[in-house]
């Protein structure tokens, strides 16, 4: 989607906000809430650092934001100071099952800034009416690390890490493309179907069999995972635990 058919019909989509909540709070598209997965991660009860909460807690508060499982969505970021978060964002509502439309704002906010559309600041909202959202995981775009460890032969995973995490450690056979490679230009656009196709066989990835994308804890490999969709590529799947889990 681009910013400016989200201007037009900006009353048909509940924005969500994907950058840090001081992001947001500096300045806003109108009527967007804040969705930073800073606020929807938690360590947890083995000591594994962001971990996205539990299903029912995050429908319960998409719910508050008076969103449910037919609302169509439309998220945004900057591909900068949430490590990729609107790709971890649109993940997040795939694996509950969202029904209802899910767009990525192409560009982000520095695309409806370059159009001189208007931002808002601090944190007053729209009088959201709660709704329930039912949700229904689906357990294809995630993965485990037991699960990997039972597939690791025949594995394709992609680690979306820096270079130096990538030197310190990481998961054997796997692939080193960095997070950044998934986007491009001024106002860091997800790269084209082609693009993708052209990167993962640089590096001697088959982009005709599924791919793992994993980092540290499921944010910047969300946003590879969502940029690989985006190209209408066959099956990817984005390790939530990341290096965070594999170490457990």
């Amino acid at each position: 989607m681009e910013a400016s058919t989200l201007r037009q019909v900006p009353s048909a989509w509940a924005v969500l906000d994907a950058r840090p909540e001081k992001e947001w709070q500096a300045g806003h598209l109108p009527g967007a809430r804040s969705f930073s997965w800073e606020n929807y991660t938690r360590t947890d009860d083995k000591g594994v650092q962001y971990r996205t909460l539990p299903p029912a807690d995050l429908a319960a508060a998409l719910g508050k934001m008076g969103i449910d499982e037919n609302t169509p969505v439309a998220v945004y970021g900057d591909a900068d100071t949430s490590w990729g978060g609107e790709g971890w964002a649109c993940w997040a509502l795939v694996w509950l099952g969202h029904k209802g439309p899910v767009r990525l704002v192409n560009g982000g906010i520095q695309a409806w800034r370059a159009n001189g559309f208007p931002v808002k600041k601090g944190d007053e909202l729209p009088n959201d009416v709660p709704k329930t959202y039912h949700f229904q995981i689906q357990p294809s775009v995630n993965t485990s690390a037991g699960d990997i460890r039972n597939k690791l032969p025949s594995s394709q995973l992609v680690d979306t890490r820096s270079t130096r995490e990538w030197i310190m450690g990481h998961i054997p056979s796997a692939t080193h493309i960095p997070w950044e490679k998934f986007y491009a230009g001024k106002d860091r656009r997800p790269v084209s179907a082609a693009e993708v196709r052209d990167l993962l066989i640089k590096y001697g990835v088959d982009p005709g069999r599924p791919v793992v994308y994993y980092c540290t804890g499921g944010i910047r490999s969300g946003y590879a995972w969502l940029v690989h969709h985006l190209a209408g590529l066959p099956e990817a799947t984005n390790f939530e635990g990341g290096t965070e889990e594999w170490y457990k």
